[in-house]
Order: C-alpha cells, then sequence, then structure tokens
C-alpha cells in the first residue's frame, strides 16, 4: 500500500501544474494565476510546503522571496497516475480499460488502427 507521501490531493495535483507550466514561481504570482476567486495566499503556502515536505518541490531564495519549483517531471506523474488508475480501477488491465473506451464510444477505428500500427513499430 502508498503511503500519503507518496500521493497527491486533487489541489496538490492543481499545484503541480502550475508548477510545470510556469516555476520557478513564487507564492503572490501563484496566486495570481488561479482564476477568481483566488485561493489565499496562506492556502497555497501550505499546499506548497507540504509538496515540499513530500520531496516533488524546492524552492530558491530570490532576493528574499522564495520561488518554487517543481523536483519531478510531469511525465513522472502521468506515468504513475496512469498506471494507478489502471489499476485501481481496470486491475490493471490496459486491455480493459482500451475496451472500455472502445464500448463508451470514446475511441474510434482508426484511431485504434493508428495504436495498433503504433504497437507494430515498436516490436520491431
Amino acid at each position: 500500500m502508498k503511503s500519503k507521501k507518496d500521493q497527491l490531493t486533487p489541489k496538490e495535483e492543481e499545484l503541480m501544474q502550475f508548477l510545470w507550466e510556469y516555476g520557478p514561481i513564487s507564492i503572490s504570482k501563484l496566486v495570481e494565476l488561479y482564476p477568481e476567486p483566488h485561493p489565499h495566499f496562506n492556502t497555497l503556502s501550505t499546499v506548497v510546503r507540504r509538496l515540499e515536505a513530500k520531496g516533488f518541490v524546492d524552492h530558491n531564495d530570490v532576493g528574499g522571496t522564495f520561488h518554487y519549483f517543481a523536483k519531478v517531471e510531469k511525465d513522472y506523474f502521468r506515468r504513475r497516475s496512469f498506471g494507478n488508475f489502471i489499476k485501481n480501477y481496470f486491475g490493471g488491465s490496459y486491455y480493459g480499460a482500451v475496451s472500455a473506451l472502445v464500448e463508451e464510444d470514446k475511441i474510434s477505428a482508426d484511431e485504434l488502427k493508428e495504436l495498433l500500427q503504433l504497437v507494430e513499430r515498436k516490436g520491431k
């Protein structure tokens, strides 16, 4: 079982998206990036400190102001999150996930053909 340290809350995930796109960045600038109503400075500061304690975020001191940045690549989270999603909702079966997309008309025959071609190219 994963510890809470390995998991991100929805708020933490949202903040990580901003850090990947705009970091290094100060808390004040992060507040401005959020749509109205902006979250409170202290709220974002708490979330950033939690992410820092989990080892996902670090900071530099720039003229007395901390500028925060992601320590891990966005691709790392994509792979990990996708793998956890497949595990939790499809019993670890990627085939089951793709089948669900087909059943729900979320993927076309042409897209499936492209995926098959991709798989065949990777197998060579």
